[in-house]
């Protein structure tokens, strides 16, 4: 059964390779219920840190969640543990394709509805944390980024939660395409426009800036 495996949240930890010195991005799981609610800036997570909000949190990345079993398989290509939350993960998942996710699909996790929105973006705080030589090009390469969510309804959620698909779009432009477009394959770029209402402004501008014609 689709469920939330864990809650994760991040308090302010130094780190020299972020821009600003220090990062939210390692997160650890809590226990108990967490509230999550709609945000215009930082975590949409209560008692979730972000310190770089001009590029991480917001309405449309308000929750990032990534699936167990793709940890499992960096654990396994890695040859190393890698705990939930390591990735940055607030939800870490099982049962749930989130790289695969539709783009505007909703889930239900505990009391909150939450919308897929955008793929994650490696960036080098994640790098740092992460320790592996070549982290971002092997990241990217792999594709399996997880996936951002926007809060739709308020509500709590905590580790054990059944997660309940409620609404999946029919247009086919997956949470992959998106991150194939934008990290390696912008000969993509074009298809993601058949998301229609549900591409973001990020990507739309993306989409708008990539695909121009060049001035004459």
């Amino acid at each position: 059964m689709p469920h939330v495996l864990s809650v994760n949240l991040g308090s302010r930890t130094a780190i020299d390779q972020s821009v600003l010195g220090h990062t939210g991005g390692i997160k650890r799981p809590v226990a108990g219920p967490v509230e999550i609610a709609p945000v215009t800036a930082g975590s949409g997570l209560a008692g979730d840190h972000i310190s770089d909000t001009r590029v991480h949190g917001g309405s449309d990345q308000a929750v990032y969640a990534y699936a167990r079993e793709d940890l499992d398989g960096w654990a396994a290509r890695l040859g190393r543990e890698i705990p939930a939350g390591l990735f940055g993960e607030n939800l870490t998942t099982v049962g749930v394709d989130l790289t695969d996710a539709v783009l505007g699909e909703k889930w239900r996790m505990g009391t909150a509805v939450i919308q897929v929105t955008n793929p994650r973006i490696p960036c080098r705080t994640f790098a740092a944390v992460m320790a592996e030589p070549g982290w971002i090009r092997t990241f990217t390469r792999e594709g399996a980024c997880g996936a951002y969510f926007r809060v739709v309804e308020a509500g709590a959620v905590a580790a054990g939660d059944p997660a309940e698909l409620v609404e999946r779009p029919d247009h086919g432009v997956t949470v992959r395409l998106a991150f194939r477009a934008l990290m390696t394959e912008p000969e993509l770029l074009p298809r993601l426009a058949e998301a229609g209402p549900h591409l973001t402004d990020v990507l739309r501008r993306q989409v708008d800036r990539r695909t121009a014609p060049d001035p004459a």
